[in-house]
């Protein structure tokens, strides 16, 4: 018999919550490397866009922490 932690669900549950943070981080880092380009104001953006990734995953640890209690 499956345990109440051993259900495909909870699987899910943690795969999307490693999208959600992959996402986090590498959405600003790529806009912020095509901005550079875009722009040529090279490294400036891309250096934000990792700034602005950082503090979406501090908002989902929060968040997620939140969520748990």
């Amino acid at each position: 018999m499956l345990n109440n932690k051993d259900k495909p669900g909870n699987y899910l549950e943690y795969l999307s919550l490693g999208g959600e943070i992959a996402a986090a981080l590498a959405v600003p880092i790529f806009l912020g490397y095509w901005l550079d380009s875009y722009f040529g104001y090279s490294p400036w953006l891309l250096l934000v866009g990792c700034l602005v990734g950082i503090v979406n995953i501090f908002i989902l640890i929060f968040k997620l922490n939140d969520r748990l209690n």
